[in-house]
């Protein structure tokens, strides 16, 4: 006897999740590819805009990456010049990610990035913006264990 999933994969909110995120990364692509960077490290950079000078713990957390998925990703920016690792003069335990002049010149030349995906989602501003307040509610709430 067959047995059947209780929600086609069509109504799965996992499935909607999953999916949206391969379309939003497709979206990004060729925006991304034009600077030669990859949606981790757009999205390492972006944290670096925010708040330069973090520690990898710190930009680890806010990317919500461990540091062996995170160490790479700031080794091959560091590569490009767009970001610089050294030990921190306080504490050598930690190590500090900057942005170089190549990495700050980045930003502007990123600028353009989130408007191009607000047109392409065809949502307003208002929409998105609780759209993503709805999708993290859920996600703090599903690691809330």
């Amino acid at each position: 006897m067959e047995t059947k999933p209780a929600l086609p994969i069509s109504e799965m909110i996992c499935f909607s999740l999953y999916s949206a995120t391969h379309a939003m990364q497709h979206a990004y692509k060729p925006l991304l590819e034009a600077l030669g960077l990859t949606y981790p490290q757009y999205l390492a950079l972006v944290a670096l805009w925010d708040e330069d000078g973090q520690t990898v713990g710190q930009l680890g957390q806010a990317l919500q990456l461990e540091s062996n998925t995170l160490t790479p990703l700031l080794k091959r920016l560091e590569a490009q010049g767009l970001v610089a690792r050294a030990r921190d003069a306080k504490d050598e335990r930690q190590v500090r990610v900057t942005l170089t002049e190549a990495g700050r010149d980045m930003q502007a030349r990123a600028a353009t990035i989130p408007g191009c995906i607000l047109e392409k989602s065809g949502m307003t501003l208002a929409a998105l913006t609780a759209l993503r307040d709805q999708v993290s509610a859920l996600r703090d709430q599903l690691r809330a264990e």
